[in-house]
Order: C-alpha cells, then sequence, then structure tokens
C-alpha cells in the first residue's frame, strides 16, 4: 500500500470513531447565595426542562447554557437526559410554539456563564470541573 492509501484509511477510520467532547467531568454550578447546597439530578433535570422555575430555595430559576458549539453542551444534555442536540432542540421547539415556556438562557461562553452566574442568585449552569472558580458553587456533580 502507499502512503497516500494508508493515511486515506486512518482518516477514514478516524471519522468512523464516536465523536468524544473532553468534557467527561462535567459539575451543575450555582450562585453561592443561592441558598441552595446540593440538587439532585431530577431537580437539574426539571430546570433546564423548563418543568420547574423556582429553586428549592424558593428562588426564580434561571439556567444557562452554553452555546451549541461548545462540547459540554452536548455533554451535558447527553449525561443528563440521554438526549442529543437535536432531541433537545426539538423539545423546546415545541415548547416555544406552544407557549408553554422558553429554553434556558444562553451564555456566549464558559467564561459568560460564569460571569452570569457569579451574579445572578438564582442562576444555574454547567461547566467542567476545571473552570470553576470561588466566585460558584458545585450544587452536582454529572457522571459520564
Amino acid at each position: 500500500m502507499t502512503v497516500f492509501r494508508i493515511l486515506s484509511l486512518a482518516a477514514i477510520v478516524v471519522a468512523m470513531l464516536p465523536a468524544t467532547t473532553g468534557a467527561a467531568d462535567l459539575v451543575v454550578i450555582a450562585h453561592p447565595k443561592s441558598g441552595i447546597d446540593r440538587l439532585g439530578r431530577n431537580d437539574v433535570i426539571n430546570i433546564f426542562l423548563g418543568r420547574f422555575r423556582q429553586l428549592p430555595s424558593g428562588l426564580s430559576a434561571l439556567p444557562v447554557d452554553l452555546p451549541a458549539s461548545q462540547g459540554e453542551r452536548s455533554a451535558f444534555y447527553h449525561q443528563l437526559v440521554n438526549k442529543e442536540l437535536a432531541e433537545i432542540n426539538a423539545y423546546w421547539a415545541r415548547l416555544v410554539f406552544s407557549g408553554r415556556t422558553m429554553p434556558p438562557r444562553q451564555a456566549a461562553s464558559v467564561d459568560d456563564l460564569l460571569d452570569f452566574v457569579a451574579v445572578t442568585p438564582g442562576a444555574v449552569g454547567y461547566v467542567d470541573r476545571s473552570q470553576v472558580n470561588g466566585r460558584v458553587k458545585i450544587v452536582l456533580e454529572l457522571t459520564p
């Protein structure tokens, strides 16, 4: 085989492998003064799918998504509800069309999400554990 054929076959094999996001250690974060120390998995599901509009502390729940281009967003919904982004987008399209509720606010970047959660008491977001800083607190650890 020529080097070109070997490289071509290698490229095809790599393209067929499942995509990995590299965001295996996701955590759900909240404002330190939100009045919540922990959230259960079902609480987070209900907050991010628009079913709960209030945190257990009584504050209005303000979920924040990362941009769709961020691998963490896809990993978050996959780990949380075992759904792909296309399924989540279709879910929200139906709810918005019916006038029931609005999807989570979308941050422009991880830094934007961290800034919003740090200054907004009812905000809840998700990031890779390595990006958590002292301005927010972890309320749920997700497992891949």
